[in-house]
């Protein structure tokens, strides 16, 4: 497994939940800034293997990914307010290392 992939899986991982991070977040903090579709390969293939929380994962722009009502009831689940397919990043998104109470 490359530096980059174990980067990648132990930041989503730490994602809380009733957070969310972006695809090129994740990227960028696993040391490849123009990643994001890269990230979105490794969740694909690995989320089951690693039991990961591949819901948390969403657009740069703050919309789900898959249109399907899986990730979008994960997310409400988790107290995630989500409108036309579209979450407030600047409400739920997860800053790692930033605190919480100034996130």
């Amino acid at each position: 497994m490359s530096p980059f992939t174990e980067a990648v899986i132990r930041i989503i991982r730490i994602i809380p939940e009733g957070r969310v991070m972006t695809y090129g977040q994740i990227a960028a903090l696993a040391g490849s800034p123009r990643g994001a579709r890269q990230v979105a390969r490794i969740l694909h293939s690995m989320s089951k293997k690693h039991k990961l929380p591949w819901h948390r994962v969403i657009s740069s722009k703050g919309e789900i990914s898959l249109k399907d009502d899986e990730q979008k009831m994960a997310l409400q689940m988790e107290g995630i307010e989500v409108h036309h397919w579209s979450v407030n990043l600047s409400k739920y998104q997860f800053h790692p290392g930033k605190s919480e109470e100034n996130a």
